[in-house]
């Protein structure tokens, strides 16, 4: 049961550190405060990208999280196989949000995305094997 937790805490804890960093942008605007600070000043001319990038995480994540979710109801949540594509899904959601947020590179992205993408179906597959099989 924990192997597929840690995965799912690990993007939630990405996507609250994308929510301060998009506090930290907004900041200027918001509270008239840090709009001298070279690192406010600079997540402030990404705020757009750090807004779409958060918005980005309550998309295709919410198949990531489902398929965890009935991984665990199948009982296939232990099975190595599907933590490493969890792990692997994680890790691709982080490159992505660096990608977009400090590159702006779409192209990059893109496979980034697709190795995402092609993670959860994956899990997916496999999730439905296993419950073929019962």
């Amino acid at each position: 049961m924990m192997s597929l937790f840690l995965p799912m805490f690990a993007h939630v804890l990405l996507c609250a550190f994308l929510y301060f960093l998009l506090t930290l942008a907004r900041a200027p605007a918001v509270w008239q405060v840090g709009g001298s600070s070279a690192v406010i000043s600079s997540l402030e001319s990404r705020k757009a990208l750090i807004s779409a990038n958060l918005s980005n995480q309550f998309e295709w994540p919410l198949f990531f999280y489902v398929v965890c979710l009935v991984s665990q109801y199948v009982g296939g949540a232990d099975n190595t196989v599907m933590i490493s594509l969890a792990w692997i899904f994680v890790a691709g959601r982080v490159l992505h949000s660096v990608v977009q947020i400090a590159l702006n590179n779409v192209r990059l992205r893109g496979v980034i995305f697709t190795i995402n993408f092609l993670a959860v179906i994956a899990m997916w597959v496999l999730c439905a094997i296993q419950l073929i099989g019962k």
